[in-house]
């Protein structure tokens, strides 16, 4: 059976399957659910991920949610090309980066992006969500400046895992200019060039065109 991915356009969680599933080369079927229409609430999606989350994959008797379990259940079905490093540093290491997001990104660029694509007034908890993001994108930014992945010579699972939120960040800049302004993230990619350029390759890895957000488009 082909294998079945349940994603929703803009989830960064979805994201990173659609493009494992596009780097591994690994035929899909791709199951498009609408936040808007409720599709994520029906009992048919439930009976899938009772959380009502998206990604969630069917792969024959295999029903998975997650997006991290995902791409290790991928890794070990189709193992070439590795998400997760060949060597045993180079897991750590991946592992590492992936982590560092969960850990100190997530939450306060989650705010961020939240109030660029609003129309709130800036309060101290987005001063407060700011301070915490950019350092971290300053160390991603000085990490790829002499590196073209984040870990090794090929993409891994800590390129899937950042880019969908960076690539956020830049069409907040084309959306919202005067609020990444006042935010001093305007213009990202000439802010953070290393980071701008890796973006740039991810883009034109294979299948990434089908990866998308349609709603972007």
């Amino acid at each position: 059976m082909t294998l079945e991915i349940y994603w929703g356009s803009g989830s960064p969680y979805a994201w990173r399957v659609l493009l494992a599933a596009e780097l591994k080369r690994i035929p899909y079927e791709s199951k498009l659910l609408e936040f808007s229409k409720g599709h994520l609430r029906t009992p048919e999606f439930l009976a899938l991920n009772p959380r009502g989350k998206v990604p969630v994959i069917r792969d024959g008797d295999v029903t998975l949610a997650e997006s991290m379990a995902i791409l290790a259940y991928l890794d070990r079905k189709y193992p070439d090309p590795p998400l997760f490093g060949r060597t045993p540093e180079e897991a750590g290491r991946i592992t590492l980066a992936t982590s560092e997001l969960d850990a100190y990104v997530r939450e306060p660029l989650t705010a961020v992006t939240r109030w660029l694509f609003g129309d709130k007034p800036r309060t101290p908890d987005i001063d407060e969500a700011l301070a915490k993001v950019v350092p971290e994108i300053q160390r991603v930014d000085a990490r790829l400046a002499s590196a073209t992945w984040f870990v090794g010579d090929a993409p891994t699972a800590a390129d899937l895992v950042w880019f969908p939120p960076m690539r956020t960040l830049v069409r907040a800049n084309a959306r919202t200019e005067p609020r990444s302004r006042e935010l001093n993230l305007f213009p990202f990619a000439e802010l953070y060039p290393n980071i701008g350029a890796w973006i740039a390759r991810v883009e034109k890895l294979p299948g990434y065109d089908r990866t998308f957000p349609p709603h972007w488009r």
